[in-house]
């Protein structure tokens, strides 16, 4: 039997959140077809450390970061901004040459960062075998401002030009992309919703949906938990959680992230060093089953943490960043608004605040939600009909 290849894109300038996705989609795509090779493409070293899929592969790219404004440049190596793309584009141009995947599955941005997916996009086009996908989260920013960089990125004329199907990994009743946005009509007849991808996470730890174990950072009393993603732009909210009341009976647990600011991680160090009822960790791999075994959540808006956390139907409070883009309070108050976690803004997490939070929240019990949270099978499903479709590119945008 012939393999089946699967390259996926992201361009991780900040965090782990979209090799994260990635991972996921991937444990996703080989669990259901054992035959099936899968190549990473990630602009995040880090990722080599993360738990992956059988028959995958990481090839990671030079560094690119991204500063409190939304600005970019290159992180390690003494090259400018262009310089640095070139180099990735070529790299990743070469990779996808020689693997030739059946499938492409790109992360946020339809061109890459800057552009640097033009190349390696023609030359799949070319070769009359690759169907190409851009996946998408639920949220991408405001209305306008992603409107406006929607028009600058030429994104429309990239998606009918290069590719088949565009996934959002999302509810429409939750959030609709197409309304929202306002979305020409060939783009949305593009556009499959999966689903957030919730229940079925954990695949490439071996996890199953309803499993729960101890996770390795967990404490054995019953304990709250604080996550702040990668930790870039989590100090204000891990140093509240390390100053908050917790609930009697109760320990805590805070995760600060792998790239919080050395200084902020030493002061949440030392905050928990005066209190016998707390626990830090840098970074952990089994998030999902220290989801899974708390009594309440305290965290930041990020997509994967809220779908953990929405699939382990654990009561929620999310703190959402607003700069540089508010991605996460948008999706905070939609998910919010019909009743599947609490928010609260940045400014009013102090201790206090959270704290009485957390002493309420300890006595809800699971709290199961009526959205979609089952992305993570429908993508697999959609993969198999897009695969086996017509190949020409308009034949293959079929009603799903």
């Amino acid at each position: 039997m012939t393999r089946r290849r699967i390259a996926l894109y992201s361009h991780d300038t900040q965090g782990l959140g979209h090799i994260r996705r990635n991972i996921e989609l991937a444990a996703a795509l080989v669990d259901a077809d054992a035959h099936t090779d899968v190549l990473l493409l990630t602009g995040a070293p880090e990722a080599t450390a993360l738990p992956l899929p059988a028959n995958t592969e990481v090839l990671t790219l030079p560094t690119v970061g991204k500063d409190a404004d939304g600005g970019y440049g290159a992180r390690v190596l003494d090259l400018s901004l262009a310089e640095v793309l070139e180099l990735r584009g070529r790299l990743i141009a070469a990779a996808v040459t020689s693997f030739t995947p059946d499938l492409f599955i790109v992360d946020k941005v339809a061109r890459g960062l800057g552009g640097e997916l033009d190349r390696a996009l023609r030359a799949l086009r070319g070769n009359g075998r690759t169907r190409v996908v851009l996946g998408l989260r639920d949220v991408l920013d405001s209305p306008d401002v992603t409107r406006r960089e929607w028009r600058e990125a030429n994104t429309t004329s990239v998606l009918l030009t290069a590719y088949d199907q565009v996934w959002v990994y999302g509810d429409a009743g939750v959030y609709d992309m197409v309304a929202e946005y306002r979305l020409p009509e060939p783009v949305a007849r593009m556009i499959r919703f999966t689903g957030y991808l919730g229940h079925g996470r954990g695949r490439s730890l071996g996890a199953r949906p309803g499993r729960v174990a101890a996770a390795a950072g967990a404490p054995d009393e019953p304990y709250v938990l604080c996550m702040v993603g990668g930790g870039q732009d989590g100090a204000d909210l891990a140093r509240s959680f390390a100053r908050t009341p917790l609930p009697a009976g109760h320990h805590g647990v805070l995760v600060t992230g792998p790239y919080m600011d050395p200084c902020a991680r030493a002061a949440v160090h030392r905050a928990a060093t005066r209190r016998a009822d707390l626990q830090v960790h840098e970074f952990v791999t089994d998030t999902l089953d220290l989801i899974r075994g708390a009594r309440a959540v305290v965290t930041m808006g990020g997509y994967n943490t809220v779908c953990e956390v929405l699939a382990s139907a654990r009561p929620a409070l999310v703190v959402p960043r607003e700069r540089p883009r508010l991605e996460q309070a948008i999706r905070a108050d939609r998910l919010a608004q019909a009743g599947n976690l609490d928010t609260m803004r940045s400014d009013r997490a102090d201790p206090s605040r959270l704290g009485a939070w957390l002493a309420e929240a300890v006595g809800r019990g699971p709290q199961p939600h009526r959205i979609d949270l089952d992305g993570l099978s429908s993508v697999p499903a959609l993969a198999r009909r897009l695969l086996t479709a017509p190949t020409s590119l308009e034949s293959s945008r079929v009603p799903a």
